[in-house]
């Protein structure tokens, strides 16, 4: 399947996260984005070098500077179950804009055409790490990178395309 690009509506699909009373819940793509401007950003795994040292933290600091240019939802998926991203959710406790979205089954990144096969590292199927800003479920800018990359979907390219 051809990754996801510019013009393209993005497909809805389930992802799993714990809520504030910590109980786990599931949650349709498409509940948050649909009439929104949302940045949805995907990273190879949780608790890696790249992701969490510069490609989360990047969102969170930029947070108030994407929602003062009409974002509304930040949203982070990796290809990780929901415990795994509650505890990585929780290594940023300054955070309170990005929500951390577990894609398990690795469902939802297959239907965005951006999975990456990590086998020989001994990882499996991962995304690749991509940044798209979404405005109605239209997708205004992909950013995506190639291979192990982190060159082209940081906050700071996202908000170049606001």
């Amino acid at each position: 399947m051809a990754p996801i690009a510019v013009g393209d509506s993005l497909p809805d699909g389930t992802l799993a996260y714990f809520d504030e009373q910590d109980q786990l819940q599931t949650v349709s793509v498409h509940s948050l984005a649909a009439g929104k401007k949302v940045i949805l950003f995907g990273v190879p795994g949780a608790f890696t070098p790249t992701c969490s040292l510069k490609h989360v933290p990047g969102f969170i600091e930029k947070a108030e500077e994407l929602k003062a240019k009409g974002v509304q939802e930040i949203l982070c998926i990796s290809v990780n179950d929901p415990f795994v991203m509650k505890a990585w959710a929780k290594t940023y406790p300054e955070n309170k804009n990005v929500k951390f979205l577990a894609d398990g089954s690795a469902k939802y990144t297959h239907a965005l055409g951006l999975e990456l096969d990590l086998s020989d590292k001994g990882l499996g199927t991962r995304s690749r790490r991509f940044a798209l800003l979404v405005d109605d479920l239209k997708v205004k800018a992909a950013n995506v990178e190639t291979g192990g990359d982190f060159t082209v979907s940081s906050a700071d390219d996202i908000i170049k395309a606001l």
